[in-house]
């Protein structure tokens, strides 16, 4: 009668103390041991290629004279926006100059490039996969939620894991956070598409392959842009974040401004991703307006 009693008690009481599911153990367990069966899988085979894409951008970024980027960075914000946009491209990347972080600028630009290369790479196919197969779809959303929503910080503790320190697993945790947005807008782009022009291709003796190509792509190509905007503005964050494990740019100089409590040199570096992060947002929003589908609506 008194174990009943004790059992109510804590029932009222203390509910979730009568159970107690281990989840803490059973996820350092599946990491372990993933770390220990795939380490030397990711890095010989996956660190590679991603340190090799990155380095090509840094090189390719860092070795333009920074008049000839200000130039072509003019260039393409005109191309791709207006000539507003490509006017304070120029001012905000020369007021980053005058800040005294170019050097680091240029390795976040890397950085971001490198992550939304491969980002593009893996999720575009897989969105074209999600918006031919709606059990495809229904298999891979709640895995895009949990990528979507898990806290930054938590991806780098496995990142670091398999492959240590540095600007590696930070690319790699950027890319798994930042993939989401490319593959659900790629597959909502495509989902999107009027019928009547799939019909029209059809009509015409178009193949699967060429009605996906030359009409369903552009004309989902805003909303497509729309998604890889997103993947761009979740790297510069993830970024910015990745400097605790080593990553460096912009976002290492806030790093180093926080643990010094150096509030000018944290304040500088967050100006500088700010800056970046517009003109990135910008350019990228202009060259989702300025596709095939945003013209055909207008000429309509």
């Amino acid at each position: 009668m008194s174990e009943l009693l004790e059992f109510l008690r804590q029932l009222f009481t203390d509910p979730f103390g009568l159970l107690d599911i281990p989840v803490r153990e059973w996820v350092t367990d599946a990491v372990n041991w993933i770390v220990r069966t795939f380490r030397d899988f990711f890095r010989s085979y996956v660190s590679p290629p991603v340190r090799g894409v990155m380095e090509l951008f840094q090189w390719a970024l860092s070795s333009v004279p920074p008049l000839v980027f200000l130039a072509l960075a003019y260039v393409i914000a005109w191309r791709a926006a207006s000539w507003r946009v490509a006017a304070f491209t120029v001012i905000a990347f020369t007021f980053i100059g005058f800040m005294g972080v170019w050097d680091q600028m240029i390795i976040t630009l890397s950085l971001i490039a490198t992550a939304v290369f491969f980002c593009i790479l893996i999720g575009l196919p897989i969105g074209i996969l999600c918006s031919r197969s709606d059990w495809f779809y229904t298999v891979v959303r709640p895995v895009l939620d949990i990528m979507q929503t898990t806290p930054p910080f938590v991806y780098l503790i496995p990142a670091v894991m398999l492959f240590s320190i540095g600007n590696v697993p930070g690319l790699i945790a950027t890319i798994i956070f930042a993939m989401p947005p490319m593959i659900r807008l790629t597959n909502l782009g495509i989902r999107q598409v009027e019928t009547q022009y799939i019909e029209a291709a059809v009509a015409f003796g178009s193949t699967p392959r060429e009605i996906l190509w030359k009409v369903q792509v552009p004309l989902a190509l805003p909303t497509i842009m729309a998604g890889i905007n997103q993947t761009i503005m979740l790297s510069l964050s993830m970024v910015v974040i990745a400097a605790i494990i080593g990553a460096g740019g912009l976002g290492l100089e806030v790093y180093a401004g926080l643990e010094r409590l150096n509030i000018g040199q944290a304040f500088v570096g967050g100006i500088a991703i700010v800056l970046l992060a517009m003109v990135l947002d910008r350019v990228t929003q202009g060259l989702g307006e300025k596709g095939p589908a945003s013209r055909a609506k207008r000429s309509e």
